[in-house]
């Protein structure tokens, strides 16, 4: 199969039936043989009855129901789990991604060799209060990552099926994937510049507090990333430092009690800062253990309520 198409569904009854449309209209033309998964996150509308008649009219549109709203995360990852296409592509179910980028799109994986191509909306249809925040964080993500993309959050990006097959989103993380990919040794990214086309149907389903969860995600990612397989690297470099620092400190308060006796010991601000950098380093260090003992037997998997699945193996 040339292509699957990953479309997460969050109350979008309205634009499902056009946008499925220009879809398949651009896979024809192009001669390309597809799947369009719909992964509806829980929708409190008509999402689902609508992705069914899309279904009894097309074999090649399929879909899987959650039993209550996951987030985005959670629809891309169920998403990648069914897909079967060379190349696999996402995009939003608001039309605001145009599916006549998914010829370029998907040459770019098979031609030119990328792991990843992420859509970057360089002309925006969006208010202030959404496209400043967000050059602002993709900014910071790129210097952090090392990853030169200009838009981390563009929902439309085009994988190598081998990508979307060795990674796991959960979370919020579907804005770090091309971070996740390159944690797992996929490091060929590349960026394509994509229409962002007006908001046709329906409102936005992100508010302002994403800017306090995406950075907490970023640090998470990172953190897991480089110590999720050694947190002891961390937690017992750490440690041992403080435990360090507060034990020598302790060894100088004692020697110079014992030199100078009237000098008294507890009754000193740096006896307690000793003792309490003590306690720290003993913490950090048992912190440290017990994040082995966990990375080493915790499962690796997400597990989300499937109501329903069409057409998926």
């Amino acid at each position: 199969m040339d292509v699957s198409l990953i479309v997460p569904v969050f109350n979008e009854d309205e634009s499902l039936p056009e946008l499925c449309a220009w879809i398949v209209r651009v896979v024809n033309a192009n001669h390309l043989s597809y799947e369009i998964i719909f992964i509806d996150d829980g929708s409190t509308d008509n999402s689902w009855s609508v992705i069914e008649k899309l279904r009894s009219s097309d074999a090649n549109v399929k879909a899987i129901k959650f039993q209550r709203n996951y987030g985005k995360s959670a629809a891309l990852n169920e998403g990648f789990k069914a897909a079967h296409g060379d190349v696999v592509i996402t995009m939003d179910a608001d039309m605001q991604d145009s599916p006549d980028e998914i010829p370029e799109l998907r040459r770019m994986i098979i031609e030119d060799n990328y792991d990843i191509v992420s859509g970057w909306k360089k002309v925006r249809h969006d208010p202030l209060s959404k496209t400043l925040p967000s050059k602002f964080f993709n900014w910071v993500t790129s210097k952090v990552s090392k990853i030169k993309l200009h838009d981390f959050n563009c929902g439309l990006k085009s994988y190598r099926l081998k990508v979307v097959k060795s990674i796991e989103v959960y979370g919020e993380m579907h804005r770090y994937i091309p971070l996740i990919a390159k944690w797992s040794g996929f490091k060929k990214i590349g960026e394509k510049v994509v229409v962002h086309n007006a908001r046709k149907y329906g409102t936005s389903k992100f508010g302002t507090g994403r800017l306090i969860t995406g950075g907490l995600d970023l640090a998470s990612i990172l953190f897991v990333g480089k110590y999720g397989k050694r947190p002891m690297h961390l937690f017992g470099t750490w440690g041992a430092l403080f435990f360090l620092l507060g034990s020598a400190l302790s060894i100088y308060l004692i020697i110079e009690r014992l030199v100078h006796p009237d000098i008294g010991l507890s009754n000193r601000p740096p006896f307690y800062i000793a003792l309490t950098t003590m306690i720290i380093g003993s913490q950090l260090f048992l912190a440290g253990f017990i994040a082995e003992l966990i990375s080493r037997n915790a499962p690796n998997k997400n597990s989300y309520l499937i109501e329903k699945k069409v057409g998926i193996d």
